[in-house]
């Protein structure tokens, strides 16, 4: 019996990859890693193996890992130290015999990407193709769920304001993106492969304005301003500490990679591994809105 390993599993995407592979194996070939195994006793009573991991600690991943032969490594949040910290999980992984590693990456993180974030997927996908085990990449689209603070603002606003330029983007649901994560996971054929896991359709600014502006019910207008200009309009006008620098900065850095065009992948993927319709944006708003 083939064993799979979800790290990060109290996370967002680790639970609801791990509810998806439930509905898909039996619960004991599944383990939960987390560094707080208190938040899934609800996962745990359906018959997954919960366990300790925590990716700054290696000895507690080689215990977490041992027994399991395919791992769904999610990318860690902190952008300062996740290539440390998935390269001690990747090795932790193969020392003690997984066989194939699932990493859920980023649309083109090769350099140029001025996405805060490509760098570090980039060199994580450099470690799994020299780690010695087959691995497969899923290149996940920016989230739509994130799109609801956007969306909500615009419509009080009555006005779209962004650095996107004319670039387009297939915002993808966080849940498909787990449904793939799932039938990747538990099942064979993806080895040494890259997926791009979209949203059904790309978007424009003008059209994510239209888009707004019907949910919510009034005019919204798109407009469009330089990096600077989106940052500053983020920070208000006390300019904020740099906290709040730091986080205007990753999000005008996104807004660059769609300008650049660097996030215009729109494909079939979720429907083709999921076996499920991709979920639109305007679903994943109406839910949040």
């Amino acid at each position: 019996m083939e064993r799979l390993v979800i790290t990060g599993a109290s996370g967002q995407l680790g639970r609801l990859a791990a509810r998806h592979l439930l509905a898909r194996v039996e619960p004991a070939r599944l383990i939960l890693v987390t560094r707080r195994p208190d938040q899934l006793v609800d996962l745990a009573a359906r018959g997954a193996q919960v366990r300790f991991g925590d990716f700054d600690d290696p000895a507690s991943l080689r215990s977490a890992f041992e027994g399991a032969h395919r791992m769904l490594l999610i990318s860690a949040v902190d952008l300062a130290r996740r290539v440390a910290q998935h390269r001690a999980a990747i090795d932790a992984a193969v020392s003690t015999g997984v066989r194939r590693i699932v990493y859920t990456s980023m649309i083109s993180p090769a350099d140029p990407n001025p996405a805060a974030v490509a760098p570090s997927h980039r060199q994580t996908e450099e470690a799994l193709r020299q780690c010695g085990v087959d691995w497969t990449l899923l290149r996940n689209s920016l989230y739509a769920d994130y799109q609801a603070p956007e969306a909500r603002q615009a419509i009080l606003d009555g006005r779209f304001v962004h650095n996107r330029g004319t670039g387009r983007i297939a915002y993808v649901a966080r849940d498909d993106c787990a449904a793939v994560a799932a039938a990747v996971l538990a099942s064979s054929g993806h080895e040494n492969v890259a997926y791009d896991i979209t949203g059904p359709r790309t978007y424009d600014s003008a059209e994510l304005a239209s888009l707004y502006a019907r949910l919510g019910g009034r005019s919204v207008d798109a407009v469009s301003v330089d990096d600077e200009t989106f940052i500053n309009g983020m920070l208000g006008k006390g300019g904020g500490d740099g906290h709040a620098r730091y986080g205007a900065e990753l999000v005008a850095s996104f807004g660059r990679a769609v300008r650049e065009g660097y996030l215009s992948a729109c494909t079939a993927t979720v429907e083709e591994l999921a076996g499920r319709p991709a979920t639109t944006l305007e679903t994943v708003l109406l839910e949040s809105l």
